[in-house]
């Protein structure tokens, strides 16, 4: 990962969304999108992995990201990556696909989030959630 202004900037930002959220391992959420921003190597992507899944699940807009000063094509990521639960997800899925940072970003999240190890006990839904995922996968490489 690279450190400018914007990726620290992103960096405090993912800490305080993500306060007091933990994962279905109980560790704290922040670690998640700390991990797809590691295997990141430009400023967008880094902002963009970091800043994720602010708007989908903190009190934070879109809004509130541009008038901090993220850059417009971090963020344009951002908005592809917030899915509506209104729209198909395999149709969320093939729009992220047209968007480079956005692309990267999605499949580092679903690598991470299909890693059963991160789940103490796994369920049925897990299983069914993890092959949802492989089809996203599938969709994001061809």
């Amino acid at each position: 990962m690279i450190y400018t202004e914007n990726t620290n900037k992103a960096l405090r930002l993912a800490y305080e969304a993500h306060r007091g959220q933990f994962d279905k391992s109980g560790v704290p959420y922040v670690f998640h999108p700390l991990h797809l921003a590691e295997q990141m190597d430009d400023e967008d992507s880094i902002v963009a992995a970091l800043l994720h899944d602010v708007v989908e699940d903190t009190a934070y807009s879109l809004e509130d990201l541009r008038a901090m000063g993220f850059p417009a094509r971090a963020l344009e990521a951002v908005a592809l990556l917030t899915h509506d639960p209104a729209e198909p997800y395999l149709s969320y899925v093939a729009r992220v696909k047209e968007n480079p940072v956005a692309r990267r970003v999605k499949l580092a999240d679903l690598r991470h989030n299909s890693d059963r190890s991160r789940i103490q006990k796994v369920t049925a839904r897990d299983l069914e959630r993890v092959e949802k995922y492989a089809a996203a996968i599938r969709l994001l490489e061809g």
